[in-house]
């Protein structure tokens, strides 16, 4: 699975999702940094990537478009390092691979140690909320 790393994530973090196995891109080496959350949408959709981000505004791109792709993956999280969050997201990404091929919004939220899985388009039946795997 390919994932795009937003803007508002170190580049770090690509870094350190390629270590562990996966093929990360930060949007700082494909497109402008002053794309919006849409375009930045819309390249992710045509590469069929998914979308790593902390910008809730994604969800609600999705929710209003109703569209199926791409997967985003939105961390909600307090002060974790690129390398605590790369380990984080690359078991989510792990766990979750095949929804997220098929269109999902997965929030990992660190302080609750949770993650929420909503399959698009959002509507779709939705999983209960999950533990974080420790």
């Amino acid at each position: 699975m390919k994932v795009l790393v937003d803007m508002n994530l170190s580049p770090l973090v690509a870094k350190e999702l390629k270590a562990l196995g996966h093929d990360a891109t930060h949007w700082s080496k494909v497109g402008e940094f002053t794309a919006s959350d849409a375009e930045i949408m819309t390249w992710a959709r045509r590469e069929r990537m998914v979308v790593l981000t902390c910008d809730l505004d994604f969800g609600h791109l999705l929710s209003a478009s109703g569209a199926q792709l791409p997967s985003v993956v939105q961390v909600r999280s307090q002060r974790m390092t690129p390398q605590v969050l790369s380990a984080v997201v690359a078991s989510a990404l792990d766990a979750h691979a095949v929804d997220l091929a098929d269109g999902a919004l997965l929030t990992l939220d660190s302080l609750r140690q949770r993650r929420r899985l909503r399959l698009l388009p959002i509507g779709r039946r939705t999983p209960a909320d999950e533990p974080e795997p420790r």
